[in-house]
């Protein structure tokens, strides 16, 4: 048994609760695995985790053992960083999740320059609207994009706020009327972004009032850039991320209505595990983000 092997891979499976995405992100077979974590066991007489087909859990000697040894790799980190300071660059392969809208709208044509900078990094990015669960399957981050996040053990750091718009083509309205108040859009065909936590119910605000609107339409669609191209085409209205329409509103393409109400609001975040020691790569990652979203107005 390569012991530090072992330690590693036992961390790792601790860590994701899951041989097989711990298998993923090592690089190694789920075989070799769980052929680690037995070894390992035999090795200091108690049985570290109790698994079963369906699920595992760390035994109480596991959580204990555990303690110890992310201290004990942790400190070998420290101690290869302080004699090969060339290691504190971003090497090996990062996984992200992220928003496809937000990546191909702010973020897809700075990527080449970052990686180009940093060439001992492979950046595997999967573009995916819907809520990706990081550590069970196996992503060092994502970027989360979210009127409340729920209270995890992951870090988050915000990276930007951005405002919606309740948003129309001028053919649309000169056809159905502009709705002068809230109530106005239920007679409207409403566009909804199914993956929203808002997408059956709409929110304005002003002056501390707030009304609630339910809508109905014709089209639901898990892709903002469908929703877009759907707003463009004349088919109804949408709440829509300003960031996502800002060319479209300028050149007249798409108006926005109700604009002295207050609509919700989406606060990108990335987020990734609680770890006392952040890798290179995931520090160099987060960096480029908060650069390239500036001043987190949106």
């Amino acid at each position: 048994m390569d012991r530090l092997t072992a330690l590693q891979v036992f961390r790792h499976v601790a860590e994701l609760n899951s041989f097989a995405a711990a298998a993923r992100r090592l690089g190694l077979s789920p075989p070799a695995v769980s052929k680690n974590i037995a070894e390992l066991e035999a090795h200091v007489g108690v049985r570290l985790i109790h698994r079963t087909t369906r699920r595992m859990a760390l035994t109480v000697e596991g959580r204990a053992y555990l303690e110890h040894v992310t201290r004990g790799l942790d400190a070998l980190a420290d101690a290869d960083r302080v004699l090969c300071p060339v290691k504190t660059a971003p090497t090996g392969t990062l996984r992200v999740s992220a928003p496809m809208t937000v990546t191909l709208t702010r973020l897809s044509t700075a990527i080449p320059g970052f990686l180009m900078a940093h060439p001992g990094l492979i950046l595997d990015l999967h573009l995916d609207d819907r809520r990706v669960d990081i550590v069970r399957e196996g992503f060092d981050m994502a970027i989360r994009g979210t009127d409340h996040l729920d209270d995890s053990s992951l870090v988050a750091r915000k990276l930007a706020v951005m405002r919606h718009a309740l948003c129309g083509a001028p053919s649309y309205f000169a056809s159905h009327g502009e709705p002068r108040t809230p109530a106005d859009v239920k007679g409207l065909n409403a566009i909804r972004f199914s993956l929203s936590g808002h997408a059956d119910v709409w929110e304005f605000r002003k002056d501390g009032r707030v009304e609630r609107i339910p809508v109905l339409g014709q089209y639901s669609v898990s892709s903002s850039l469908a929703v877009r191209d759907a707003l463009r085409a004349g088919l109804g209205v949408s709440l829509i991320p300003v960031p996502y329409v800002a060319e479209d509103l300028a050149q007249g393409r798409l108006r926005a209505v109700l604009t002295d109400w207050r609509t919700v609001d989406t606060t990108l975040h990335v987020v990734y595990p609680s770890r006392q020691h952040v890798a290179p790569k995931l520090r160099a990652f987060v960096d480029f983000l908060i650069g390239a979203f500036g001043d987190g107005q949106e």
